[in-house]
């Protein structure tokens, strides 16, 4: 089946300049990710103060990431039915309870229900933000808005660990988590003012199965894609601090390495967005993909701080370049009156690659060297150019989906 990838109309009765958009969605977004940001490290120490060891304690922080694919599809119907506004309060009630659970955890098991919460929060609050960016904001601007908006929570992680030190410093892990507390309400209060959006879709006319089995092509062939973009933006995460203690790299050097890295996808964030509104998503697509292949590649032969920090800018680079890709995608081939639950699934084929691509890795990694594991990663971001060239919309705008 071929067919053409509409402009769609927002949903909005009047549509907003995303200028107007900064202090409403925006900084709540950067202010999100600082939190994040801040406390994303130190759950692994929590779980180690409660007496897990260092396997179980990655075990416990990976339920973040279970916890948002196991609600994708449910959040993708609560937006549905309660609308974006609603949706981000609710995120942000999950999100502090589930905050709240790992700061006073008196042990394991709840600090693993709370890192289970924290990413059903994150799976609410994801799919509102990008639900409100799709109704209010133009077609033609869609890919600055959501790559500004996948930024600003680039922009709050990449800051956030500097901010917490102090609080760390003197509090102990807690002292990040509390930072994180405050941010999130913060942001929910924040995203909860923002206008109601016009022409709400019925709930209830469509089920989570109808509107998966309708989309079920878009979401094999665009959705592949997807899938293997999350795996290769994850695994970084996961494989570079590994490489670099197999060849010996200090940790103050693999942390400036993530620094300057992290500072080079913060950078591409805008111009991305830039790129996906004049030169297309397949344009945008590829390169990103074959520089995350180019970075895997290389990364095996890399024995210095400097051959491994050219590496790790190319994922960088690569990562920033696909900044906001996936969710303009998904917004382009959103069904009119069904388009949140649609977007819900749609994100869960990018989350499961983000949650199965570092397990991949320390598979690989245990039975294999760890080369193996870089190697192939650089296959399968291959694989995801070969499917962004076939599927993804050019210039022009054509989906093409056999």
């Amino acid at each position: 089946m071929s067919g053409e990838l509409a402009e769609k109309p927002s949903l909005a009765s009047d549509p907003v300049r995303l200028r107007s958009l900064t202090w409403s969605v925006f900084v709540p977004m950067a202010l999100y990710g600082t939190g994040f940001g801040a406390a994303a490290p130190m759950y692994a120490l929590r779980a180690l103060d409660l007496g897990a060891s260092v396997g179980l304690a990655g075990v416990i922080v990976a339920l973040g990431g279970l916890g948002m694919v196991l609600t994708d599809l449910p959040a993708g119907r609560i937006v549905a039915r309660i609308g974006e506004r609603g949706a981000v309060g609710l995120g942000s009630l999950l999100g502090l309870l589930g905050v709240l659970a790992a700061i006073f955890a008196p042990n394991l098991v709840v600090l693993a229900a709370g890192m289970l919460l924290n990413g059903a929060a994150g799976a609410v609050w994801g799919l509102a933000r990008q639900s409100y960016i799709v109704a209010v904001v133009p077609p033609a601007d869609r890919g600055r808005a959501l790559s500004t908006l996948a930024g600003a929570h680039r922009l709050g992680f990449f800051c956030g660990p500097f901010l917490g030190a102090g609080l760390v410093h003197g509090m102990g892990p807690n002292g990040a988590l509390w930072l994180q507390c405050a941010t999130t309400v913060l942001s929910g209060l924040a995203m909860v003012g923002i206008r109601g959006v016009d022409g709400e879709q019925d709930a209830g006319a469509h089920t989570l199965r109808s509107v998966v089995v309708e989309n079920r092509r878009l979401l094999g062939t665009l959705g592949s894609a997807a899938l293997l973009t999350g795996a290769a933006r994850a695994s970084r995460q996961a494989l570079l601090p590994l490489w670099a203690a197999h060849i010996g790299l200090s940790p103050a050097t693999t942390s400036l390495i993530f620094g300057v890295a992290g500072a080079v996808d913060v950078l591409m964030s805008y111009p991305a967005g830039v790129w996906l509104d004049r030169r297309g998503r397949r344009a945008t697509g590829v390169p990103s993909m074959l520089c995350f292949a180019a970075g895997y590649a290389v990364l095996p032969w890399t024995d210095t701080a400097l051959t491994m920090g050219v590496a790790a800018l190319l994922l960088g680079l690569a990562n920033g370049i696909s900044n906001g890709l996936i969710m303009t995608v998904g917004a382009d081939v959103a069904p009119e009156g069904r388009r949140a639950e649609f977007l819900g699934a749609w994100r869960l084929t990018h989350d499961v690659g983000m949650f199965a691509g570092p397990i991949a890795v320390g598979v690989i990694g245990s039975v294999a060297v760890l080369g193996a594991a870089a190697l192939a990663l650089a296959f399968s971001a291959a694989a995801g150019a070969v499917a962004m060239h076939r599927w993804f919309p050019g210039v022009a705008g054509r989906l093409r989906t056999k």
